[in-house]
């Protein structure tokens, strides 16, 4: 995102003047803009000399039509002259971890700026600041909410996020422990189970590689804790289990395998289960090698005939 005045948009309609310090007392009228001071370097004005052009512009803004090259060089000379409020209220935003470039904030900073100066109305007799502010840092804390967050969830636990961090803070200061879920839903006037839903929440503000060594390993001795400290994340999780798959075919078996008669239930738990040879399930149960052999063969035939055909 980038707010960059056009050359059109920004050049008076006549050549300007040679500057004098770029200050309101020391400027020179623009021919063709109503005796307004030509304004060539807007954003070095001290405080003083912008609120007064600011003043002046106003008037001379709310007297243009829409859309003229007047118009747009009044109002992109007042955006320009008003930079300076986006960067103060851009200050408390800067450097916040996970959060966006400095130079990002300050370019969403200045479209809340713009919409100020579209809504303002000089006669209420009002300062410029009084309703910028609120527009600036609304425009760059939405900017948070909508950008920042690696995993999207709902407006109201975005900002539930907001009040339980300065509840924990608060409480944690008082009570010299970290809060309970009800310590924080009765701080906050919430049921136990909406805290717990934005504490939940609020861990999808932030990821993490699986590729991040784990450095806080704890316990044992220093040279087990150096090698967990090397080991990634992801080779602290668990793996998918192979016999996982077999769940679902174990479930279809079990009503086939009720059905069978004794001998060959008998038979087949011996040998999957108790993984006997076909020699060894003979002598156990006084039948030959090539019976139970048979019997193998005729009851998985079965089994599986029947699987297929479910």
């Amino acid at each position: 995102m980038s707010f960059t005045a056009t050359a059109e948009a920004m050049t008076p309609t006549t050549t300007p003047t040679t500057a004098t310090n770029g200050g309101a007392a020391g400027a020179e009228a623009a021919p063709g803009l109503g005796g307004l001071p030509d304004v060539p370097c807007p954003r070095e004005l001290s405080t003083s000399d912008a609120r007064e052009l600011t003043r002046l512009f106003f008037e001379r803004l709310h007297s243009l039509e829409e859309g003229t090259r007047e118009y747009q060089y009044v109002r992109n000379t007042l955006i320009e002259m008003n930079i300076s409020l986006v960067q103060f209220a851009a200050r408390p935003f800067r450097d916040r971890p996970g959060g966006p470039e400095n130079e990002d904030i300050i370019q969403v900073g200045i479209i809340g700026l713009i919409k100020a100066i579209d809504r303002y109305d000089p006669e209420r007799n009002t300062q410029l600041t009084t309703l910028a502010l609120p527009y600036i840092t609304g425009e760059i804390k939405r900017h948070f909410r909508d950008t920042t967050w690696a995993v999207r969830v709902p407006r109201r636990l975005q900002e539930l996020r907001l009040e339980l961090a300065k509840a924990t803070e608060e409480l944690t200061a008082e009570t010299d422990h970290a809060p309970t879920p009800a310590e924080l839903a009765e701080r906050l006037d919430l049921t136990e189970d909406e805290v717990r839903q934005g504490l939940v929440a609020a861990n999808g503000y932030t990821t993490q590689s699986l590729d991040v060594p784990q450095d806080n390993a704890a316990g044992g001795t220093q040279a087990a804790t150096a090698v967990r400290a090397t080991r990634s994340l992801a080779e602290t999780m668990g793996d998918v289990d192979p016999a996982l798959e077999a769940v679902e075919d174990r479930q279809a078996l079990a009503p086939l395998l009720a059905d069978l008669d004794e001998r060959c239930t008998h038979i087949l738990e011996l040998r999957f289960g108790q993984e006997m040879t076909q020699a060894e399930i003979g002598e156990e149960i006084g039948l030959s090698q090539m019976q139970v052999s048979r019997l193998l063969t005729r009851t998985l035939g079965t089994l599986r005939a029947e699987l297929l055909q479910d």
